[in-house]
Order: C-alpha cells, then structure tokens, then sequence
C-alpha cells in the first residue's frame, strides 16, 4: 500500500486549480444569461462585484440583470450609485436608468435621464435608440423633450448651421464657426471643405487654397476637395497643376447624387461643358430632381456653351414653368435671340443668378431698397464680397451702396475691415463710414485715411475740424432727412462732404445759420446740380418751407466757398451754365 501511495504521489497530475477572480464569476454569469438562468447571473455578477468593487462595469451588468428581472428601481438604484460614487463619465448609465424609468411608466424621470445622457454622452453608442424613445416620450407627455443639445452630434448640429450661414450669404459668422468646428475635430471633412468654400467666397483665396490641402492630405480621394481645388486652381490660373486634376474628374462617375452635382457644377465653372452637360442629364433624369429649377438652368448653360441652342431653349422655357418670378431665364433666352441675329451676348453662366451688372440695373430700378432676393440670395452676396476686395472701383462703389441697403451684421463686418484697408481709396473708405453710421453703427471706427490711422468718433464727422457744432449737424439731417428716398447713399455722402468742406474753408469765421433748412436746401440743390439731377431753387424751397430767396442766398455763399460751378465746369461744361 506505501509503494503504491508513494508511486501515485510521483505522477503528474491533471487537476487545474481554480482561480477565484472577478473574471471567473463574470464567465459564468454571461453563460447562465445566455441560458436565461437570470437568477444565477445575477448571483455570480454580484460576486463579480465583490471581488472587484470598484470596477464600474461589474456593478452595471448587476443593474442590466435587476432591468431585465423586472426589478427597475434596484437596478436604478445601483446606476445612481455608479455615476455618483464610481464613474461619473459612465454616461450610458442614464439611458439605462432611462429605459427603467419609462417601464415603470415614470416619464417625467424617463425624460430628465435620457436628457443627461443626450447631453452628457460624446460617443452616442445608443443614439439611435435615445431618439426613439424621445419619440414615445414625446407621445406619452404630449410635448417635445427638454433637450437643449446632443453632445454626440455636438459638431454635426454646428456644421449645419454652418452650413446654413454659407447658403444665406453670412460668410463671416460661417467661418467663425467652421473655424471652431475644426479646430474641436480635426478628421470632419465636410466642415474643413466649407471652411474653405467660406474664405474663397469671401476672396481670402490663400486660406481657401491651404484648407483644402488639409483636406486632401487627410483623405487624398475627396471629390468635394478635389473639386474645390480644381476651381481655386483655375481661379489662380495655374494651369500646370489643373490639367492632370481635369483629366482625373473627367475619367470619375460617382454614385450619389450629391456627388454627381458637385461634379457636374465644377466641370461646367472648369469649362467642360460636355461633360457637366452628361451629368446635369443624369440627374433630371431622377425623379424627385424634375421639379429643381436650378439643375434645368444648369444643364441649359452647359447646353448653351455647347453650342446646343434650341435645347438650351427648351430648357430655360422648362425653368421659367418651374420660376416665374425669376429674372434668369428670361434674360438667357433673350441673349439667346441675340445669338440668333449675330449680335453680341452675354457668356452664360452656371450661378443661378443675373450677372452682376444685370443686378445692379434691376437695384436701380427699385425705388426703396436693394430686392429682397439679392439681399439673401448666397450667390449675389458672394459676389458682393468679392467685388469688394476685388472690382475696380466703380463697382466697388456699387457694391458699398448695395451692402448699406442688406445693413447686417456681415456688412458690418465687412466695412469695418474695409475702411482699415491701407490700399483702398479714401473716399471709398469714406463713403463706407457714412454707409456704416447710416445703418446704425455708432461706436468709434477705426480707419486708415490719407496713410494714417485714425479714429472716427460717433460724435463727430470725418473731418480736421476742431470742433463739431450741434447746429452743423442740425443741418445736414435737415437735409438727409429730406433726401433719404430720393438719393442713393453716395449723393447723400457728397453732400456730406460737401458740407464738411464748406465749414472747414470758412472755419473760424463761420456764418450764423439762421435758418437751418435754408442751408440743408441750398446744400441739397447743389449736390443734385453735382450729380445732373433736374432740380430748381423753386422745387426746394417749397419742399423745405423757405423762400426761393433764402435757398439762392445759402447756395452762393457755399458756391462762392467751395468753387462748386468751377467744379461742375471742368467736369460737365454743358451743365455749368444751366440756369433756373
């Protein structure tokens, strides 16, 4: 019996020594659950539990079993505990107490849990199945959920109001906040690609063009960046790097419609009208598109610069139906026609919008205001910008006066950082205050006049003189007061000026005013002789309420000061000698 003892001690034994650990419990307690064996799972994670107390994860299987079980309060009881005592960033931990809440048909609790978890979770791992419920609690409380934001889509609910800023012309406040939308998440491609869209539209082209390069450094096969490159390359006229980009969006056939448009638009701006012309084509052949004015008008110019006429003429008769209240097609088919008889025409182009002069003769036409339409239409407000920074100075005139009719916040902006331009024109930059002070803007102004930076303070004009007298001012909107409807802003800056130069020349010696109206009449009839307006000393005067004589009086005063006559005579020499 001792040998045999001694020979069985001497063998290798296969018996495993258990381990008693978290992990073992866990182990089984997963098996019973697959079994259905609730009560054995939940025995096992509660010795899971002991062996590990602080892990969280251990207690919250607990709690999914006690939910599971029926019993919603322990298991709710055990997640209050785990974000209040163990892990407070176990966020998913209120949409477990949630869903607990909403089967013990406690809504009003339901609701204030899954609105922590909207707006407390980054990952949004139960998205989807929060939305639901916000669904069924919206039913049962008869009201939408008290949810201010989902932090999971914290970027994406920014991006498209990013988005919205971009397609209603707000270029300024849409870069503010794509800027900060990529600079919190550096991998959202769509925010980076309207970033760069924001600074072409506004003609920072050098910001636009490295945007986009970080783009295509992230991911190299982006159509919208590829596409948007394409254009700032064509705009930058550098042709070496554009061919083999063309070459390459001429050889691609995407799937999505979104991806067909994008490459559709940017084929026709890069002159590829054929091939913009095959995708527009796809996509009026969809259904849900045929009632788009815009793709008509689109396939109608590439057709147009295909030399296709009678099917661009179809097509832009098929975009009046759809637009009646549109100005675009009308005047393509009557460039059309021009086409026809050998004359002259307009390039078509594919923004659907009326070239920039072609807004401005309908602006003029408008006796109160800049049309609603141009005024949020996102295409016409790009071009405004851009021919800000870059028309020659007619239009940059143009565009100062149609921006003091829009008078946002973005305009704003904009002529703020216009007036401190060093390369800009003083009287540009000078009209643009009078815009600015005119639109509401009353707090001090910096600018750049005459090379130098200087203040303009609310309370007085942009001029040397020392002082700024109360019945000066008196005047002058006794005048614009007057005039406000029937000049544009930049007569009324003349007269502005006008003034100013007026009081500086006889400064100190200042006549007494007397009659405000008189002078505000007299400085009225000379801006309009200024600028061949019909006006007569006889008009004025009835219109301010004072005697012909006393208009005539004021007005050679300032004429014999200001050389007004002499002016209009090296200028307009046929209207020097109009008399009254």
């Amino acid at each position: 019996m001792k040998e045999k003892k001694i020979a069985l001690a001497g063998r290798s034994t296969k018996i495993i020594p258990i381990q008693w650990d978290a992990t073992f419990f866990f182990e089984r307690a997963v098996r019973s659950m697959d079994r259905y064996h609730y009560d054995k799972a939940l025995k096992y994670f509660r010795r899971a539990a002991e062996y590990e107390p602080d892990n969280p994860v251990n207690h919250c299987n607990m709690a999914g079993i006690l939910s599971e079980m029926g019993n919603y309060e322990e298991s709710n009881r055990i997640l209050q505990s785990i974000v209040d005592e163990l892990d407070p960033e176990m966020t998913e931990c209120h949409f477990y107490m949630a869903n607990n809440y909403a089967n013990m048909e406690l809504y009003e609790a339901a609701e204030t849990s899954l609105v922590r978890y909207l707006e407390e979770d980054a990952e949004g791992q139960f998205l989807e199945e929060a939305e639901e419920m916000m669904e069924l609690l919206h039913f049962e409380l008869e009201r939408p959920t008290k949810l201010a934001f989902i932090k999971a889509r914290e970027g994406f609910f920014e991006h498209d109001r990013a988005r919205s800023m971009l397609e209603e012309g707000k270029f300024v406040e849409a870069v503010r906040l794509l800027e900060s939308i990529v600079e919190k998440n550096a991998d959202f491609l769509a925010a980076r690609n309207n970033l760069a869209l924001a600074y072409y539209y506004m003609g920072i082209f050098d910001k636009a063009m490295v945007t986009i390069k970080q783009v295509l450094e992230l991911e190299p096969g982006n159509l919208h960046a590829l596409c948007n490159l394409a254009i700032f390359y064509q705009h930058g006229e550098e042709a070496e790097e554009l061919a083999p980009l063309v070459q390459l969006l001429c050889k691609t056939v995407p799937f999505h419609q979104e991806h067909v448009f994008k490459l559709a638009t940017t084929m026709g701006i890069l002159g590829e009208h054929g091939e913009a012309y095959r995708h527009f084509v796809r996509l009026l052949k969809d259904g849900a598109l045929k009632s788009d004015p815009c793709l008509y008008h689109y396939a109608a110019v590439a057709a147009c610069n295909m030399g296709r006429y009678e099917e661009a003429r179809r097509l832009w008769q098929q975009v009046r139906k759809l637009d009646a209240d549109s100005h675009v097609p009308g005047y393509y088919l009557e460039q059309l026609e021009r086409m026809k008889d050998g004359q002259h025409a307009a390039p078509a182009s594919y923004h659907y919008h009326l070239p920039f002069e072609e807004q401005f003769k309908l602006w003029e036409k408008s006796t109160e205001s800049l049309p609603d339409h141009m005024k949020r239409d996102p295409l016409v407000r790009s071009s405004f910008f851009w021919a800000l920074r870059h028309g020659d100075r007619h239009t940059k005139l143009q565009v100062i006066q149609a921006l003091g009719m829009i008078a946002d916040n973005e305009v704003k902006d904009a002529l703020r950082e216009f007036i401190v331009e060093p390369q800009e024109d003083d009287y540009l930059k000078r009209i643009a205050i009078f815009v600015l002070r005119s639109i509401g803007v009353h707090e001090s102004l910096n600018a750049i006049l005459e090379g130098k930076e200087t203040v303009i303070e609310h309370s007085r004009m942009p001029s040397r003189l020392p002082i700024w007298e109360d019945k000066w001012q008196s005047v002058l909107e006794a005048a614009l007061m007057r005039m406000n409807k029937q000049y544009d802003l930049v007569q009324q800056h003349d007269l502005l000026t006008l003034w100013i130069e007026f009081l500086s020349r006889v400064y100190p010696d200042v006549p007494k005013l007397g009659k405000v109206e008189g002078w505000a009449a007299a400085l009225e009839y000379l801006t309009a002789k200024m600028h061949r307006r019909e006006i007569s000393y006889h008009e004025v005067s009835q219109r301010y309420g004072i005697s012909i004589a006393t208009v005539s009086k004021c007005a050679k005063r300032i004429d014999e000061i200001c050389g007004i006559k002499e002016k209009m005579r090296m200028t307009f020499p046929a209207l020097a000698d109009h008399r009254d």
